[in-house]
């Protein structure tokens, strides 16, 4: 029993000296548990990872509102989430157009990498595009990458945010470049 109690505590000693610091938890409520942490990525790295699930090619990530593809939801908002590096699953498309991830700007300010939201509706109405580049020099059109219904990624012309009120420009906070 002697040898017992002393391997017992040998062996929590180590683990006490052996064991990594906890790290502080901050209160629920608190200022500190309500932050996100929005990593810095840069347009171009964040075009590049848009283009990891193969838009617009048979190997494209299909749509799903509940399955997940690299610990991100297969639907448009996940889909940006996962091109900006915001933490998995990432935020719905209210969340993606919510101050915490982005801030409004207009869109004749539009660079790649930038976003168009329609965070009105419901969940089957509302929908998030990235916008690479414009498509012609009217910019009555524009490239962009997209995870959509029926269908799975998809990099194609679009118009949405243009001639209608539902879609407004965003800029994703952390972007770089």
């Amino acid at each position: 029993m002697k040898f017992a109690s002393g391997l017992t505590a040998a062996v929590l000693g180590f683990t006490l000296l052996s064991a990594p610091a906890a790290t502080a938890v901050p209160a629920v409520g608190t200022q500190a548990s309500a932050q996100v942490e929005v990593l810095a990525v840069s347009r171009q790295e964040l075009i590049d990872r848009a283009k990891t699930w193969h838009p617009h090619t048979e190997q494209r990530v299909p749509y799903s509102q509940s399955a997940t593809h690299g610990g991100y939801r297969t639907d448009c908002s996940g889909y940006v989430s996962m091109a900006a590096k915001l933490p998995a699953p990432g935020p719905n498309t209210v969340g993606l157009a919510s101050s915490k991830y982005s801030t409004p700007i207009n869109k004749n300010d539009m660079q790649m990498g930038d976003l168009f939201i329609d965070a009105d509706g419901t969940s089957d109405t509302r929908h998030v595009v990235i916008f690479e580049k414009w498509a012609n020099a009217q910019h009555s059109s524009y490239w962009a990458y997209e995870q959509r219904g029926g269908y799975g990624t998809d990099y194609r012309t679009r118009d949405y945010g243009l001639t209608s009120t539902q879609y407004k420009p965003y800029r994703l906070k952390g972007i770089t470049g």
